[in-house]
């Protein structure tokens, strides 16, 4: 992802931008965050097709066929604003690298991985091509590897079988050579059959690292896709190896239905560890760099920042001197919602900033609010991770707490005064009736469900305690985020007690893993109910201050 430069806009529609995607021939795409905070990726159209009126139609009516395309293996459209001087679709951002961004950095994928992309695919195109809607570029780089699963994306140029106008009468080249159908490539009819033979190819190139079609120039590789057989001896021979060669048959009848693809790699999706542990790590950690964004985004000037120049001879500047200025609306349309012609598009997924709860496959609360928020946010298919950014915990500016873009504490400082401590920055109060040891009402192990003040993000909890005095080791808790398969686990030292409460340092031992850990805080407070539970309260900010009750575990 670059960086946003001068003369691009900061916010199209409701979402700011929190950088430059990509380009290709029909516009640009963004990355963007809605005022609620889910991720989505922005894509505009360049001007000079905007001024075309039959494009604009195509795309209009595009959007409307997109915004029906949904399931589970497909990046949902949110948002458009097809009547915009300049138009645009929101899509959810999808989380983890794309295919092709994958094998560059780590080679083919296992058979079993492949199986897994074959039957997500063909999934998702079940759902599409049931709503009379073809893709139309099927390629590894518009398919996403997340942790639950593979995706398909960017459906900008899917559009009704029955449509009349053809994309390429503009001059766009609609497909990708390499993986477009012989009939795609021949400008013949087009079905859903054409999506299948993009599918094996993409299998192939998953299995091998290289397309079944290759060429040293556009024609060469065109001609082959059309009369010459696909080159699979790479690909290990077995049924996966006579299901590509079925899909990437010259005539479409010859092709299986997705229907028959998702029944033969059925269970591929349900196996444990589709994904190669180098990519696993890939996807989660990305996921916590695209959070890291939004503290550098927020730092930036926002609004509406146009074009300086025209964009192409005769047409609209896009400048300040345009009239869709002058009513606030910008050259993207207004923010939706408001009297502009954006078609918000409703969330079929839960939005980790929407108040209600999201659950993350953790035990144990020392991990950055940011690592469990990115990791339910994977889980969830609520945001996205970035590829290759550079920004993971640890590199760069890795004092920031990502959550809330507060200073995360260092080792040195992380036993700062906590919300209970006096004003002057003294140690925590020492309550009334303290004594020097842990009662032994309060020891033994304790397991329940937390949940962080910001976000609601809930997970499970456990920490056994002992007995022991002020300054000593009394308890240890329990903190794996399967995800990553990563143990933050650590000693708790008793700082204060009385008969019916504690207060814990955990800010004092080594971070086993520096920028997923939390580096804890000295603020940790226990207070047995009359119910006989046991309510933690945390004072340790990075991780999201979570909070509940306990349960004695027998």
């Amino acid at each position: 992802m670059q960086p946003l430069e001068a003369g691009e806009p900061r916010t199209i529609g409701a979402y700011r931008l929190l950088g430059r995607l990509g380009a290709g021939g029909m516009g640009r795409v963004y990355l963007g965050r809605s005022a609620g905070g889910r991720t989505v990726a922005v894509k505009i159209v360049h001007p000079h097709f905007a001024a075309d009126e039959e494009f604009r139609a195509r795309f209009r009516r595009e959007v409307e066929a997109a915004r029906r395309v949904g399931g589970e293996w497909t990046a949902p459209v949110l948002d458009a604003d097809p009547e915009a001087p300049v138009p645009w679709v929101a899509t959810g951002y999808v989380a983890g690298p794309s295919l092709d961004r994958a094998l560059a950095a780590h080679g083919p994928l296992p058979e079993a991985s492949v199986r897994a992309i074959g039957a997500g695919l063909a999934r998702a195109l079940v759902a599409v091509h049931g709503l009379g809607l073809v893709h139309r570029d099927v390629k590894p780089s518009n398919v996403m590897l997340t942790l639950d699963g593979p995706r398909l994306i960017d459906f900008g140029i899917a559009r009704a079988t029955d449509g009349t106008a053809s994309l390429t009468s503009t001059g766009v080249s609609v497909g990708s050579p390499g993986y477009m159908s012989p009939e795609q490539i021949l400008g013949k009819g087009v079905t859903g059959a054409s999506d299948v033979f993009s599918l094996g190819a993409v299998l192939a190139f998953a299995a091998t690292g290289c397309p079944p079609f290759t060429g040293d120039n556009s024609a060469t590789l065109l001609y082959k896709v059309v009369h010459e057989p696909p080159e699979l001896g790479a690909v290990p021979a077995g049924p996966l190896r006579d299901l590509i060669e079925a899909c990437l048959a010259k005539t479409a009848a010859g092709r299986p239905a997705p229907e028959a693809i998702a029944a033969a790699l059925d269970g591929a999706l349900l196996a444990p560890g589709w994904l190669p542990a180098p990519l696993v790590e890939e996807a989660s950690r990305a996921a916590v760099a695209l959070l890291d964004l939004d503290v550098a985004a927020a730092e930036s000037p926002s609004g509406p920042v146009p074009f300086t120049t025209p964009s192409y001879a005769g047409g609209p500047g896009f400048g300040p001197a345009d009239p869709s200025y002058a009513t606030g609306g910008g050259p993207y349309g207004r923010p939706a919602g408001t009297a502009g012609g954006a078609v918000p598009y409703p969330r079929t997924a839960p939005d980790v900033s929407d108040g209600r709860r999201v659950s993350v496959s953790a035990a144990g609360r020392r991990f950055s609010c940011t690592l469990v928020l990115a990791a339910a946010a994977v889980l969830a298919g609520l945001s996205g991770g970035l590829y290759g950014m550079g920004l993971l915990p640890g590199q760069g500016d890795a004092g920031r707490d990502l959550a809330d873009g507060s200073t995360r504490p260092s080792a040195a400082a992380s036993s700062a005064p906590s919300p209970s401590a006096t004003p002057s920055g003294s140690a925590t109060q020492v309550p009334k009736g303290t004594r020097d040891d842990v009662p032994k009402e309060l020891t033994g192990t304790w397991k329940g469900t937390i949940t962080t003040t910001r976000m609601g993000v809930s997970s499970e909890f456990e920490i056994t305690i002992k007995g022991g005095k002020v300054g000593e080791v009394v308890a240890r808790d329990k903190s794996v985020l399967a995800v990553l398969g990563t143990d933050c686990s650590g000693d708790w030292k008793l700082a204060s007690a009385t008969d019916r409460s504690l207060v814990l340092d955990t800010a004092g031992g080594p971070n086993p893993a520096p920028g997923i850990c939390s580096n804890g805080s000295a603020n940790e407070q226990f207070t047995l109910n009359e119910k006989g539970t046991l309510h933690y309260k945390s004072g340790d900010g990075p991780a999201g201050n979570p909070e509940g009750d306990l349960t004695r575990s027998p």
